[in-house]
Formats: C-alpha cells, structure tokens, sequence
C-alpha cells in the first residue's frame, strides 16, 4: 500500500488528522475542529486543534474549502492515511459468504462469468465500480505471426497462437510499411520469440520501446513499433468488466456531468483503465492509486483500489474498485483483498 509521502505529523497531529479524513469520509462535508474535539479521543481545546489543522494545512495534508471553515483531505492527506493512520476492517462472514455464493452461482467455471460476478460482488459491497481483468489464459505461446500491408497506413497482422488459433489484428500505424519491411519485421520477431508466452513477449516489447533507440537498428525499431502495436491490440479489446459505474454518479465530487461522461468513456475505451490495472500485476496484496497518482487526468478525483489475483502461483488478472477519493478505505481494502483470493480460488477448483 505503499506510496510517496513527506514530513509526517507527528502523533497529536496523526490523531487529529485521522479523525478529520474518517468524519469526511464518513459525511462529506468540511470537518472543523469543533467536531473534531469530539472525535480525536484526545482532550484538547478547539484553538489548539485549530492551531494543529493549521500545520497540517501548511504541511499540504488537508486544504479548507473557499465555502467552509471546515477542512478536507488533499490527495496527500489520504496517501498518509492509507499508508500509515487507516485501521483496516475486515468485511463480516456474512459479506465473504455473499462473495463465494456470487462466484459459485452459475458460472460453471466459465472465466468471463467469474469476473463479471466478481466485479458485481465489489460493486455492491463497496458502493463503487467494480472491475475486474479477464484472466489470461494461463499460457498463450506465440507459434508465428505474420504482417500483410493494407491501405491507408493499415497493416494485417495474423498471430498463430497455442497449437493453432489464428488470430488476425488489423494495425493502424504512423506510415505506411512496404511488404518488404514487414516480411523483416516479421521474420525478426518469428526468430526472437516464437514459442515465447505472450505475456513475455508483450514485456520484452515494451521493455524495448522503453531503451535507447540509438543503439538498434531500424529493422528492430520498425519490428518493436509494429509488434507494439500488434500486442496492444491483445489487451485493448473486452479486457476487463465493470459493474456498478452508475453507482458513481450519487458522490458530489463526481457530479460534473462533462467528468462522468468523460470517465465513462475511459471505462468504455478501457485501454487507459486497462494499462493502469497492469501497474499491479506484478503486485503482490493491494495496491492503491489516489488522484493524480495515476497518471491519468480523468481519474484525479478518484482513488483505484487494485489487487492481482493468482491461479496456481501465477498471476492472470487483477480486480479492484473505483470510486471517488473520499471511500472508506478501511472497508474496501480487506473486500478487494479477500475478493482477489476468492476469485483465484474459484479459478483454481474450476480447472
């Protein structure tokens, strides 16, 4: 759950900064120290509150709205809390059995359906947006692939996957290739990786795209552009399902109706959603994502709950929720950690 953070507070501080963010949570509106001198459990006057909410502010954790005296979480506030003040509560016996029955309905081992009842499991015990990634199929082998130019800066490519699946994907690239570059292009990627699981394949690429350019040539520049391309198409189509978007729209933070629709659109295009659950895949146990730190600006108003979940020792999916950044971190965090559990088990026994 780890993340960055700086001059902590101290102990008086961290109390008074923990009861602040649960009371937001908790009512969303701005939190003055006259509540919070209820609250802390710590006998101190509203002035010398005020006076700590003062630090705080100045140290970046709570900012006070133009309406309010009252003060709310930054971004930062909430990674403090969630790294260091939260006090996690395991979701009831009663909320795990629904999870399992959930799985078990109906889904006769279907891979699909175990994901789109997970995410329908999330969404309702966490008021939020369910997701969850389709798993792979534990081991997809690239036998060959191959590129056939079409018009208009469109390539074919055609993947030979397992024994003989054949998929074709059509590329929409920066030029046009010639035949002949893409016969390179493709003889170069056949000898690199034929016979390579494509999960592995998908990261050598991206590890590529990722060096320095002036040490390949442009045969490999061209392959890795191509293959890029070819591989990213494998992710960007019914990767993921989603459950409960619509439950987003009764938080005040995400009432803009420009924001929603915008964010709806993520999930419908899913490819961005899609490259954030990847940080996590090679995660162990939750992984958290508040505001800008995911690198999206359609999510700044909202927190991913992440965690990866694991089918004999080898992770094929990951699952979370999201939501705006004021949930109760303290509830979602044990749902999606016991729910990627859950549905690893479930996958397991259905093998």
């Amino acid at each position: 759950m780890s993340g960055p953070h700086s001059d902590p507070p101290n102990d008086r501080a961290g109390r008074i900064l923990r009861a602040l963010i649960v009371d937001y949570i908790k009512g969303g509106q701005p939190v003055g120290s006259r509540t919070l001198s209820k609250h802390t459990g710590l006998t101190l006057s509203s002035a010398t509150i005020r006076n700590v909410m003062s630090d705080l502010e100045e140290l970046g954790f709570i900012i006070s709205p133009h309406t309010s005296a009252g003060r709310i979480p930054t971004a930062k506030g909430y990674r403090f809390f969630v790294d260091t003040l939260v006090k996690l509560q395991p979701p009831a016996v009663g909320e795990i059995s629904r999870i399992q029955h959930t799985l078990e309905d109906d889904v006769s081992g279907d891979a699909k359906a175990i994901a789109a009842a997970a995410s329908s499991a999330l969404s309702s015990l966490t008021n939020l947006a369910g997701v969850v990634t389709i798993p792979k199929q534990t081991c997809t082998t690239l036998r060959q692939i191959e590129f056939l130019p079409l018009s208009d800066r469109q390539v074919l490519a055609i993947l030979v996957l397992n024994d003989r699946e054949v998929e074709n994907r059509i590329l929409h690239m920066d030029r046009d290739y010639s035949a002949d570059e893409l016969q390179c292009a493709a003889n170069y990627l056949n000898a690199s990786f034929a016979g390579k699981d494509l999960g592995e394949v998908r990261a050598h690429i991206l590890a590529e795209l990722g060096s320095t350019r002036e040490s390949m040539n442009q045969l490999m520049i061209d392959a890795v552009n191509i293959a890029q391309k070819a591989f990213d198409a494998d992710i960007s189509t019914n990767a993921f399902v989603i459950s409960g978007e619509t439950r987003l729209m009764g938080f005040d933070e995400l009432s803009n109706m420009d924001k929603l629709k915008q964010l709806f659109e993520a999930f419908n295009q899913q490819r961005d959603i899609l490259h954030l659950l990847d940080r996590s895949m090679s995660t162990d146990g939750v992984q958290i994502f508040i505001g800008e730190e995911s690198g999206y600006e359609i999510l700044d108003e909202c927190s991913v709950v992440a965690a990866p979940y694991r089918v004999d020792d080898k992770t094929v999916g990951v699952l979370g929720v999201i939501g705006p950044t004021r949930m109760a971190y303290e509830r979602v965090i044990p749902i999606v950690d016991i729910t990627a559990k859950l549905v690893g088990s479930a996958l397991n026994s259905n093998q």
